[in-house]
């Protein structure tokens, strides 16, 4: 089966990679010589057989719309556009409006993997319509993990962003507990040796996962990840889960307060603290710390 793959990053260049080892063809594109199979996307849609199937990967946003547009005016009826970054499910919606009045499909698919895809599979949260999806099956059973479970179409076109947006919002929350539970047992003077405490996690306990796996991996490289700063950015897709929910009235304390704790890692002073301490001081007396000059 032919493919042409637009993105060829950390997640693209390994899918390339991954979809060759089963067998297909791949031709790549990037705005990066080094990596590119093609000089543009006029010739790699030139490379192409119709029907085609063009996997975009690039980032959600301006990125994606442009090449969606670009797509739009070279691609023919019954060729099939598929958007695997992090975009918005709203975009999903739009952009399948705009390739369907030209006769073009569209499919929008939650990749979840990162720089393990290659080697473990990419999970796939995919959505569209049904003969537009069975046509890309051959490329999502090479992408997939081996076995049962890794890969579903979740609905209608925007489903698989939805789905990956909500998962990703659930690894925000996961990803805080464990950082709150790492803090308090450094902060104890009673456990000795943390990182083999979090390793101990790792088999016959209920909080086992992937994550916990990773967390012991980055302690093994540095004990009491000393080497790293308290900041850590956030995706659009933690802030669109909470905005989904508000939009639809249910709560989500759990993803909302790690979001908000990530806002709260970049500030070096916080704004919110000094009135917090100013309050104590005012109706209690309590000792406040001076700004450094």
């Amino acid at each position: 089966m032919q493919l042409g793959l637009i993105g060829l990053g950390k997640m693209g260049g390994n899918m390339r990679e991954r979809i060759r080892h089963a067998g297909h063809t791949v031709v790549g594109y990037d705005r990066n010589p080094e990596l590119s199979d093609v000089k543009d996307l006029p010739e790699l849609v030139e490379r192409l057989q119709a029907p085609r199937i063009v996997w975009v990967m690039v980032p959600a946003g301006a990125a994606t719309q442009s090449t969606v547009d670009e797509l739009a005016g070279l691609l023919e009826p019954g060729d099939v556009v598929v958007d695997g970054g992090n975009s918005r499910w709203t975009d999903d919606e739009k952009h399948a409006e705009e390739l369907g009045a030209k006769g073009i499909g569209f499919v929008d698919a939650g990749v979840s993997g990162g720089v393990w895809g290659l080697q473990n599979g990419y999970a796939l949260m995919v959505g569209g319509d049904k003969e537009h999806v069975d046509r890309l099956q051959p490329i999502f059973e090479a992408l997939k993990p081996e076995g049962p479970y890794g890969y579903v179409h979740a609905g209608r076109v925007g489903a698989g962003h939805f789905s990956k947006m909500v998962h990703n919002g659930i690894e925000y929350a996961m990803m805080q507990a464990y950082a709150e539970g790492w803090e308090l047992l450094e902060k104890v003077d009673s456990v000795d040796n943390v990182r083999e405490v979090f390793r101990s996690w790792q088999d016959g306990t209920v909080i086992r996962s992937w994550l916990l796996d990773l967390a012991v991996n980055a302690l093994d490289e540095d004990t009491h990840l000393d080497r790293l700063r308290g900041y850590a950015e956030d995706s659009g897709e933690g802030r669109w889960t909470v905005e989904a929910a508000i939009d639809n009235a249910v709560p989500l304390p759990a993803i909302t307060a790690s979001l908000f704790a990530r806002f709260a890692s970049r500030q070096d002073d916080s704004p919110q603290m000094k009135m917090i301490a100013a309050l104590r001081n005012q109706f209690g007396g309590h000792a406040v710390e001076s700004a450094e000059k």
